[in-house]
């Protein structure tokens, strides 16, 4: 399997590394990765999301929020209620790659 290569022209960018690893730190929590997971598919409301994940309202919000400041999901209203949806692929298929690479890891040192 080939590794990805980076543009070169961001090898020594520090501006777009410190945007990568603020993209890196809003994913961290398990929770947020369940969020990305859940809206891959579909866009879904707050209440859809606690229902799916088995979350409290205001942890969901919470994560939702910090997924919003970190432009990896958008909010567009739908009447009362704010439907989220993620801004773009590339976060599922960064979510995903972390997944399938965690379990090869954990499946290997059994």
């Amino acid at each position: 399997m080939s590794s990805p290569t980076a543009p070169a022209d961001l090898v020594d960018d520090h501006s777009a590394h410190s945007a990568a690893s603020d993209l890196l730190r809003a994913l961290s929590a398990p929770a947020r990765v369940a969020i990305v997971l859940s809206l891959q598919d579909r866009a879904m409301c707050v209440h859809e999301l606690v229902d799916a994940l088995h979350l409290n309202q205001p942890q969901v919000s919470q994560h939702l929020s910090v997924l919003k400041r970190s432009g990896v999901v958008v909010g567009t209203r739908r009447g009362r209620e704010i439907e989220y949806a993620l801004a773009d692929d590339h976060v599922a298929h960064i979510v995903v790659d972390a997944l399938v690479h965690a379990t090869e890891r954990r499946e290997g040192q059994s």
